[in-house]
């Protein structure tokens, strides 16, 4: 199954580099929405229960919660991932995007056909990583 979570993953990074996402707000993207910096530590119990299917398909053990939170008028979802991992390295993160973004699509039926948003919460609830990868 993790072969499976990985090829899927290079699969949406290969799109998502395809479509032009970026961090960096730019080519005419705006930056991302301006959010909360910080979080509780405890996942909402379907987050937790997201996470779990999520790692038991092989994904990232350090992943303890996963929600997806509506964009205002169907603009694209916000993805909030907790992790125990307190790494803000970019490779990591990148990796852990593509992993869980594979997952959701593949496994929980998920469409992001304009993209999502992703906000990554470390051990302490403090902001890791705020990505944008709209289209």
């Amino acid at each position: 199954m993790r072969g499976r979570i990985l090829v899927l993953a290079v699969t949406v990074a290969a799109c998502t580099a395809l479509s032009g996402c970026t961090n960096e707000g730019g080519g005419g993207r705006t930056a991302p929405a301006p959010g909360p910096t910080v979080t509780g530590t405890v996942a909402p119990p379907d987050a937790a229960a997201l996470a779990e299917r999520y790692r038991k398909a092989g994904g990232d053990a350090d992943v303890y919660g996963i929600e997806q939170v509506p964009g205002p008028d169907g603009a694209a979802p916000l993805i909030v991932v907790r992790t125990h991992n307190p790494d803000t390295d970019d490779g990591l993160f990148k990796r852990q995007a593509m992993s869980v973004t594979a997952y959701l699509t593949l496994s929980e039926g998920v469409r992001l056909p304009d993209g999502y948003r992703m906000d990554v919460f470390g051990p302490d609830g403090g902001l890791l990583h705020r990505w944008d990868a709209t289209s």
